[in-house]
């Protein structure tokens, strides 16, 4: 009779093999391969939960052993349940097309797709697909910002954690405090929760009759804003009267495509300073 054994080097490797035992019972053999199941495919993780069982009734079995064979059955049910979900992703975003813009910045001149217009124009579709999401926040590494994170929960079990680092100072367009902060908190929460949707499952965001102006919009990333303020700061520039040069309520409503434009800006009046 032969029974199932999973050798040392092939545990670390992912493999599960059928040996002829190097002595009666359950344990770790020597390598000697009736059959090789990689692990990763449909019977990897089946084939090994029946090792583990085996294993469990046999009261002579190393403690140690079997829990190695219990650390490779979940790394293989993990690596199964990441493949899944990466496959669901897909097929959802297969289904979702472009979301319409159904709101305007007057600062940027852009217009843009509320939280309620994105919930309404893929919820149905990632859930059918079996996803779910959730959200939370944490404190950021960065002075008056705060982490909000989306958890994508996916019903093969595997979950991902996606995270957008978002300012929360309650400051306005001058650089006073116009928000308390439970009112800046919400802000960018609300803020970070609506971009994380968006880039989760790559969502174009537009309406056919804009001239694409709505989709090609883009701010200024985080690092550019904070570089901008310690330009403020380094030439003693007044920030409303810079965010009026720039047409801009915010630094963080600054266009990408005028980066340059600002940052060359509060230089020449470095050297004006200087």
């Amino acid at each position: 009779m032969t029974d199932t054994f999973i050798t040392v080097g092939e545990a670390a490797a992912g493999v599960i093999e059928n040996v002829r035992p190097a002595r009666p019972g359950v344990g770790i053999a020597t390598r000697e391969p009736s059959q090789i199941i990689p692990a990763g495919e449909p019977n990897g993780a089946s084939s090994l939960l029946a090792v583990i069982t085996s294993a469990a009734r046999d009261g002579a079995v190393d403690v140690v052993k079997l829990e190695k064979l219990m650390d490779l059955y979940e790394r293989i049910t993990t690596k199964d349940a990441e493949r899944a979900f990466n496959s669901a992703m897909k097929a959802a975003q297969a289904k979702m097309g472009r979301v319409a813009a159904d709101a305007k910045n007057d600062q940027t001149k852009s217009r843009y797709a509320t939280s309620a217009a994105l919930d309404r124009a893929v919820r149905t579709i990632y859930t059918r697909h079996g996803f779910s999401l959730s959200y939370d926040t944490d404190a950021s590494t960065k002075d008056g910002n705060i982490l909000v994170i989306c958890y994508v929960a996916h019903d093969g079990g595997f979950t991902r954690r996606y995270t957008a680092d978002m300012p929360a100072d309650g400051k306005g367009a001058k650089g006073g405090d116009v928000m308390t902060r439970t009112h800046a908190f919400g802000s960018a929460a609300t803020y970070g929760s609506r971009y994380l949707l968006k880039m989760i499952f790559n969502i174009a965001i537009g309406e056919d009759d804009d001239d694409g102006n709505a989709a090609c919009f883009q701010a200024i990333s985080i690092e550019q804003v904070e570089e901008l303020r310690s330009l403020i700061v380094e030439v003693g520039a007044d920030i409303g009267r810079f965010n009026t040069f720039m047409k801009v309520a915010r630094i963080e409503d600054i266009p990408a495509a005028k980066f340059d434009i600002a940052r060359r800006a509060l230089a020449a009046k470095r050297g004006k300073t200087s």
